[in-house]
């Protein structure tokens, strides 16, 4: 790529120097500005090409497009059967949880890369069982939520080794690295065109962003039969941390989840209608409201 930059841009000095010299005969002026604009030009679009090719090489060499590589060299391309009966199996990704995941939500994410073949086997088995028409509010609901934070752990385990955040990732959440059912996904496409969509504000507090002022990653998979005890525990358990939400009934710091996310909150009265529904503490409709800080340092 770079030789035929290098050898455009001579082919452009050439042409130019040429022009130049009709133009001015014996002149002796120097090479037109022009031309350096027309190389840098030249040069820029090379540089978006290259990057292009990059991602793209990166696409088709990922472990998730036809199936995907043990840690033997071992191509796996196992195929998985469309769930007409919303019985998609979660539990390797609840045994990874269990395994890797402290009740109160710290990753050991040293621990989850030497099991990352079973997450990639995870991952690529959502691929292969995307959710149908046919399928419950619940089950969609569960098999998004899950997905988002299997790919958020993949999006840590590719960086691990030189990050203390998610936010050191380039473009964190708009990276398509997961291929389900034939589309490449980010962890933005799943969490607003997808589950926000869905009108349910509790999986703010369901989904895990790798960071400490997120809501801990629960230590289970979500199911469809269990998905609305779930999340209720999850939004009581994040109200009641005292580290990411301060709440009396007068005065409140809280997460910016809240201010970021207001509107969703907002569907059935106010904010504080919302959080009334699952504080420990009843709180008067005219309490100050305030934000915490947002720590975006890995949760581990």
């Amino acid at each position: 790529m770079n030789r035929i930059y290098y050898i455009l841009s001579a082919f452009i000095v050439c042409i130019s120097c040429g022009t130049s010299q009709k133009s001015t005969r014996n002149s002796t002026e120097k090479m037109p500005k022009t031309v350096f604009t027309m190389i840098d030009s030249v040069k820029a679009q090379f540089d978006k090409i290259a990057e292009r090719d990059s991602l793209n090489t990166t696409k088709k060499n990922d472990k998730y497009t036809d199936g995907y590589t043990t840690d033997d060299g071992e191509t796996v391309t196992e195929e998985f059967v469309p769930n007409e009966k919303e019985k998609l199996n979660h539990a390797a990704w609840n045994a990874l949880l269990q395994k890797y995941v402290s009740d109160d939500g710290k990753v050991n994410y040293k621990g989850f890369k030497k099991d990352r073949e079973k997450l990639q086997e995870y991952i690529f088995k959502l691929g292969k069982n995307m959710p149908l028409e046919t399928w419950s509010k619940e089950a969609k609901l569960a098999y998004w939520i899950n997905a988002y934070n299997a790919m958020t752990v993949d999006l840590i385990l590719r960086s691990y080794h030189v990050i203390k955040s998610i936010k050191d990732i380039r473009n964190p959440w708009k990276q398509e690295l997961w291929n389900l059912g034939g589309k490449w996904y980010n962890l933005d496409t799943i969490e607003h065109e997808i589950l926000r969509k869905m009108d349910e504000p509790r999986i703010h507090f369901a989904i895990n962003c790798a960071s400490f002022s997120c809501p801990p990653l629960l230590n289970t998979a979500f199911e469809a039969e269990k998905l609305d005890t779930q999340l209720t525990q999850v939004t009581k358990a994040f109200l009641a941390d005292s580290r990411r939400n301060t709440i009396t009934k007068d005065q409140l710091e809280i997460s910016k989840i809240f201010k970021w996310f207001s509107k969703d909150f907002k569907q059935n009265g106010s904010l504080i209608d919302f959080l009334n529904q699952y504080s420990d503490i009843q709180i008067d409709e005219n309490a100050d409201i305030d934000y915490k800080d947002y720590d975006w340092s890995l949760n581990e």
